[in-house]
């Protein structure tokens, strides 16, 4: 493929992403993120900005080993009044271990006037000079044009002047910004289709905010009217509404327009692993209905649906999941049919022939269940260890006979109100009766915490086994305090696979007794242990 094919990736989340509420990343953190990103391919990682937190300071004198990012600072162009030598930012910008500089400065004419309060022309100064410092000492030059869009609307000559300025000075990356987000994909192919007949595209980016849910859409307006860098944050991180999300932009470069990037068939395989991985760090749950990655992108519910997967997938996918490492997933309800739950037992390993009365009695008691207040659909494990206890094939591990919970709201020896609970549980294991006690954060988890003092010795395998989300949702919300909720309990394994169990009962936690109890059943029979 020609040249003109390739998009060069330009990843923010160390910096934008960082802008996120909720978000602080530790050193730590930033080189792991990191090195995840230069693993699957991404050409540029900012790293940060030098200078402006000791975090950053850190980040930047332990620079990551990277194999093929080229690793990015950030920062402003020099200080009116300041030469390029002579300012304390530029200074930390050269001072760091960053291969490449990206600079941000202003290229909207009111912005110049009010924010910076300067001579229109001594910006464009500021601008071919900070460049131009960089390149003589032997870095990329990069220049974001903050607010980029919004100034050429108001005045394209003068948006124009700083684009150009920062490109005759020498800058590989002239990046066009939609800083407020307020931009639409026509206006974004408009604008870049006029700006690449000043500037080729092949030294153009694009760097968008989703404040109008278009920062995907403008991105790839941008690459149709010429750019060749994108930039953005993994998961679409980043402040207000977000930044463009690259883990949507990268497979619609590669699978969709016919774009080669940095990442190999390998590292685009690689993407929900990643997307998830990166939301595990920073202890959020992952979006189920996340493009490409989510849990539920090639997800199935309805029967007609399901029939027609089975004779081609493209009649209701748009790739192949295994393309970005997801995967097909048949859900069952009560909207399914006999075809949701043949795919549904082919998925997880049961051959059952078709005409089997098995199957029958399956889709009616799904039916029936989730008309009393089950939902399988969120709850694949709960609807496996159904199936597979009608079928005899799960083991007896252990009886969940009786608990007993505690909740006591107090004042402590400090005088501080607090709120204890203790659960008290009877498992029988093997022929023998279990009687455990244990305290927790919280009714479930004192529950949780004497399930596992009942069963890990009899079961070591539970040991890597942790609760990590846990949903309640009220079915009949009309008798009030009276009224059913349905649990839903989401476990994961030590090697970060997922998987939810459903528990339905007037009573809170007997609901999540049952669901709880289904999820440890469900980890030892798909490890393969054997019942004590």
């Amino acid at each position: 493929m020609s040249d003109d094919t390739r998009i060069y990736l330009f990843d923010t989340t160390l910096r934008d992403g960082a802008q996120t509420q909720g978000v602080d990343f530790t050193v730590a953190d930033k080189g792991a993120i990191a090195a995840a990103l230069d693993k699957i391919g991404i050409d540029y990682i900012e790293g940060g900005w030098p200078g402006a937190n000791p975090t950053d300071d850190r980040f930047f004198s332990e620079r990551p080993p990277l194999q093929r990012a080229r690793f990015t600072a950030f920062g402003m162009t020099r200080r009116p009044g300041r030469s390029v030598s002579n300012d304390p930012g530029m200074a930390a910008l050269f001072d760091s271990k960053a291969e490449a500089i990206c600079l941000v400065g202003k290229s909207w004419d009111f912005q110049v006037d009010v924010a910076l309060g300067i001579a229109r022309e001594e910006n464009l100064e500021l601008i071919g000079d900070s460049v131009a410092g960089i390149v003589a000492r032997g870095r990329e030059a990069l220049f974001d044009c903050e607010h980029f869009f919004d100034g050429y609307k108001a005045n394209p000559a003068y948006a124009l002047a700083c684009a150009e300025a920062a490109y005759r000075a020498g800058a590989r990356w002239v990046v066009l910004c939609d800083t407020n987000g307020g931009t639409l994909p026509h206006e974004v192919e408009r604008i870049v289709t006029d700006v690449a007949q000043r500037i080729p595209g092949e030294r153009l980016g694009i760097h968008t905010h989703n404040d109008t849910e278009n920062a995907v859409a403008n991105t790839l307006a941008a690459v149709r009217a010429g750019v060749r860098q994108v930039q953005g944050t993994l998961n679409g991180l980043g402040e207000r509404c977000g930044n463009a999300n690259l883990v949507s932009i990268i497979p619609t470069l590669m699978l969709k327009m016919g774009y080669t990037t940095g990442v190999t068939e390998e590292g685009l395989a690689g993407l929900t692993k990643l997307s998830r991985w990166f939301d595990e760090r920073l202890n959020v749950g992952p979006s189920r209905t996340a493009a490409y990655v989510g849990s539920s992108a090639f997800t199935h519910k309805g029967g007609l649906h399901v029939s027609a997967i089975a004779k081609d997938p493209r009649c209701y996918e748009h790739i192949d999941p295994v393309r970005v490492g997801n995967r097909r997933h048949i859900v069952v309800s009560d909207q399914a049919g006999r075809s949701n739950l043949l795919a549904r037992f082919k998925e997880i390993g049961l051959e059952l022939d078709p005409r089997a009365p098995e199957v029958e009695k399956l889709v009616d008691l799904v039916k029936q269940r989730e008309a009393e207040g089950y939902a399988y659909d969120g709850a694949e494990a709960s609807f496996e260890m159904l199936a597979r206890r009608m079928l005899g094939q799960v083991p007896h591990y252990f009886e969940l006979l009786r608990f007993t919970v505690q909740d006591e709201r107090r004042y402590n020896a400090r005088g501080e109100l607090v709120t204890e609970s203790e659960a008290t549980v009877r498992v029988k294991v093997g022929g023998e009766v279990r009687h455990t006690v244990a305290d927790g954060n919280g009714p479930v988890n004192a529950i949780d915490r004497a399930l596992r003092k009942a069963l890990e010795p009899f079961y070591p395998d539970l040991r890597d086994m942790k609760l990590v989300d846990f949903r309640v949702r009220i079915l009949k919300a009309t008798e009030a305090s009276a009224a059913m909720p349905r649990v839903l309990i989401e476990s994961a394994n030590g090697n970060g696979e997922r998987w939810s169990t459903v528990g339905v009962s007037y009573n809170i936690i007997d609901a999540s007794f049952d669901a709880l109890g289904d999820s440890f059943s469900y980890k030892l029979f798909r490890e393969g242990v054997e019942a004590v």
